[in-house]
C-alpha cells in the first residue's frame, strides 16, 4: 500500500527543499518536527546514520519518517571525507569552510586525479520500526574554484560527469534532479515504497 504521508528527518534546507521538490505530488510531506534535537551523526556509515536518524523522527511523532545521509568520496583524498562530509572542516564547519578545505587539500592536484564520488542512502522507517534503504551515486571531478550560485554543500566544486562541465551549483535544480545522487536514491526508494507495506 502507498504512503500518503512522510515526515523528513532533515533540517537542512537545501535538502528540504530537493527532497520535497522530488516528492511533490506523490506524498504529503511533512518537516522535521521542531521541538525535536538534531539527531547526532556518530556512526561510521551512510546507512547507519540515515536509519539512525529515520528513526528518532518516527518514534517521537509515530509516523513514517524519511532520512538521508550523503557522502563525498575523493579518491585523491584516499575516499575522504566519506561520511564526514557535512563537517569535514570541524564539528561547527559551514558549508564555505568544507569547501575552503578541500580546495585547499587539493591544491596542486591534476584534473585528472581529482575523481570523485558522491552517494546518498535513503532510510524510511515505519512507525512500527519497518525500514527499507535505497542508495543512489554519481560520478565526478572536483573543481579547482566555485563556479555557480544554485544548489547547496559541495555543489559550487561537484561537476558531475554527466553535466557537460557544469558543477551542481551551475545547473537548474530540474537538470540537478535528473542526475543527482540523492534523486536517484529517492527513486530506488519509491520503487521500493509501491510495494512495502507500512
Amino acid at each position: 500500500m502507498s504512503l500518503s504521508r512522510l515526515v523528513l528527518a532533515t533540517s537542512n534546507p537545501g535538502k528540504v527543499s530537493e527532497l520535497a521538490a522530488m516528492l511533490e505530488g506523490r506524498y504529503i510531506v511533512d518537516s522535521r518536527p521542531a521541538d525535536l534535537a538534531e539527531t547526532i551523526e556518530d556512526a561510521d556509515t551512510l546507512e547507519l546514520n540515515a536509519v539512525k536518524k529515520a528513526t528518532e523522527v518516527a518514534v517521537h511523532t509515530r509516523q513514517t519518517s524519511l532520512a538521508d545521509d550523503s557522502g563525498l568520496f575523493v579518491d585523491a583524498l584516499d575516499g575522504e571525507p566519506g561520511v564526514y562530509t557535512a563537517r569535514y572542516a570541524g564539528p561547527q564547519c559551514s558549508p564555505d569552510d568544507n569547501i575552503n578545505k578541500m580546495l585547499r587539500e587539493l591544491d596542486g592536484v591534476d584534473t585528472s586525479e581529482r575523481t570523485a564520488t558522491f552517494r546518498t542512502v535513503i532510510a524510511v522507517v515505519g512507525a512500527e520500526g519497518q525500514t527499507l534503504l535505497a542508495e543512489g551515486s554519481v560520478a565526478g571531478l572536483i573543481s579547482t574554484e566555485r563556479r555557480g550560485a544554485k544548489g547547496f554543500g559541495y555543489d559550487p566544486i561537484f561537476v558531475p560527469d554527466e553535466a557537460d562541465g557544469l558543477t551542481f551549483a551551475e545547473m537548474t535544480p530540474e537538470a540537478k534532479r535528473q542526475i543527482s545522487h540523492r534523486a536517484r536514491a529517492l527513486d530506488a526508494m519509491l520503487s521500493q515504497l509501491m510495494s512495502a507495506d507500512f
